[in-house]
């Protein structure tokens, strides 16, 4: 089966277009699944059209604003239904260039990569525009994640990235708790914990020009608390284990 490329939506009417028309050039046999949480601007009416238009394209309706977790779930939950054997998490604000996914493809597929994850902070990774404080705080977020989780990437927060079918279906998705940006990590986390292999990929991350960025500080305390509350019962269960 052709990859599925998940792609998460709320309020990107002025963005949703553009996206879907340059994965399709950039991955024609691809499949995607726009999961839209009840956008009251027409973004699911925009994609479905798009998907007439360009095909393979379908829209999973949800009726309210629940998650970037949730979303993702409810995707890849239809992709393993459908058969997909690569599925890619990817904004649609803009922010992922779609020209990177025959990379992400390509580790998972012909790399033999279990995840495969499109990194700002690896050499050739870039954030241009940035303020050097934001950059930092990002950065050190990342390593602070490394260190708490024994986690060996260095961009555990991107949400441009491949898994591979057979190791989500290894971790099984109800287990992943996370709802917001912590979703991401605890997906990483959870690869690892279970012997998956890791690549990083290079990406250019840019700021969205079109729409209103959903990120919030409520999203970055919630993956920061998560983080600190996995590391510290490895932490325990290990002491517990040498007793």
């Amino acid at each position: 089966m052709p990859a599925l490329v998940v792609l998460p939506t709320y309020q990107e009417a002025e963005n949703i277009r553009d996206v879907l028309g340059r994965i399709r050039v950039s991955v024609p046999d691809a499949h995607v699944l726009v999961v839209d949480d009840g956008s009251p601007d027409g973004t699911a009416d925009l994609a479905a059209a798009a998907g007439e238009e360009l095909g393979q394209i379908d829209v999973l309706r949800r009726t309210q604003k629940s998650g970037l977790g949730p979303a993702y779930r409810a995707g890849f939950t239809w992709g393993l239904d459908h058969g997909h054997d690569v599925l890619i998490e990817m904004d649609a604000d803009g922010q992922h260039d779609p020209a990177v996914l025959p990379q992400l493809v390509a580790a998972v597929g012909e790399g033999g990569f279990d995840l495969a994850i499109g990194s700002r902070y690896v050499p050739g990774g870039a954030v241009p525009g940035w303020p050097r404080n934001r950059r930092l705080l990002s950065q050190w977020g990342n390593r602070y994640i490394g260190l708490m989780l024994k986690l060996p990437v260095r961009d555990a927060t991107a949400g441009f990235r491949a898994y591979r079918r057979s190791i989500i279906e290894k971790i099984g998705l109800d287990r992943v708790r996370a709802d917001g940006y912590g979703f991401q990590i605890e997906m990483a986390y959870e690869v690892a914990k279970a012997g998956g292999t890791i690549t990083e990929i290079p990406i250019t991350f840019r700021d969205r020009a079109l729409g209103v960025s959903k990120m919030s500080p409520n999203i970055v305390t919630e993956a920061l608390v998560l983080v600190t509350r996995w590391g510290v019962r490895d932490r325990v269960n290990r002491l517990r284990r040498r007793r």
